[in-house]
This record gives structure tokens, sequence and C-alpha cells, in this order.
């Protein structure tokens, strides 16, 4: 990764962060669907990133996250366990012949269908692990389930929309 693309997404980690300290904090759907749209940063990361790395910024972010919302190590627990995850995911759904070195894991880049398969069980794992951390030993088995449920859907929907509106594809040189 070059200097260009690592203060990309060191900016991007950061917008992304702040916007859900300052605006999604209190969002939540009928009490039950909560906005982690800070995930879109460690879910767009680069594809060769490493493993240490990824982990200590997931934590980092996940950590910054914790400190606002007064939760004690919840989203930092939650987002490292994404960030391990996340580079065997992208090889169980890697394609025929494997991901170019410059592809980027967004909307833009790989499309809708391959962009929910890879995002929706990442969310899905963050969320089962946050609301059970969350809701250890109160909330009941299907509590918990339906908030990871219905969070992770809500979340991968704003995360569409978000790309859709302000990340550009990248332009083929022919």
């Amino acid at each position: 990764m070059n200097f260009k693309n690592f203060i990309t997404h060191t900016l991007l980690l950061l917008l992304l962060a702040l916007i859900q300290i300052i605006f999604l904090k209190n969002l939540a759907l009928f009490g039950v669907a909560f906005c982690f749209l800070y995930l879109l940063g460690i879910l767009n990361l680069p594809i060769p990133i490493s493993h240490v790395p990824l982990i200590l910024l997931s934590f980092g972010l996940g950590l910054a996250v914790d400190v606002f919302y007064d939760t004690i190590g919840i989203h930092a627990a939650s987002a490292s366990l994404m960030g391990f995850l996340r580079p065997y995911w992208l090889k169980a759904i890697s394609p025929t012949g494997g991901y170019d070195d410059s592809a980027k894991p967004n909307l833009p880049e790989m499309g809708i269908g391959w962009y929910i398969s890879y995002s929706l069980p990442m969310i899905f794992a963050f969320s089962l692990v946050f609301f059970t951390a969350d809701q250890w030993g109160t909330g009941g088995f299907f509590g918990v389930l339906n908030k990871s449920i219905l969070s992770s859907i809500f979340t991968v929907v704003l995360a569409i929309i978000v790309q859709l509106l302000f990340f550009k594809r990248r332009r083929e040189i022919r």
C-alpha cells in the first residue's frame, strides 16, 4: 500500500468513526436494529493487508468507539474478531482466478452480489459477539439473535447506500 492509499484509508476510518460517534450513537430502528457504519472502514481496507495490522486497526477503531459509547471493550472485541475473520472469509469467497492486487473489497469494485455475500456474514459475526457480550444473561438467545440479524441487515443497507452515494468506481484503462 502506497502512502496515498494509507492516508486515504486512515481518513476514511477517522471519518466513519466520527460519523458513528456523533450521528449514529442513538440511532436504533424500533429499539432492535442498530447501525454500526464504522465497520465499513474495516471492510474496505485493501485485500492484501496482513493479519496483524488488520486486527490492530480493527481493535483501535473499536476501542475509539468504545471510549465514546461507554462500553467496556465490547466494540473493540467484536471489531477485533471481525478483523481476524476477514482474511479467511475473503479467501473462502474468492473468485476462481483470485483477487487482483489492486482490487478493493467495496461495492463499486466488486458488485452488489459479491459485496452482500462478503459484508453480511462479517457484520453478523460482529453483531452476534457484540450483543452476546452486551446482554450477557439478560437478553436471552432469541433476543440476541433478533438484534444481531436486524442490526446486520440495517448496517449492510446503510453501507450500500453510503457507497453508492460517495464511493467512486475505479476507471479502467484500455
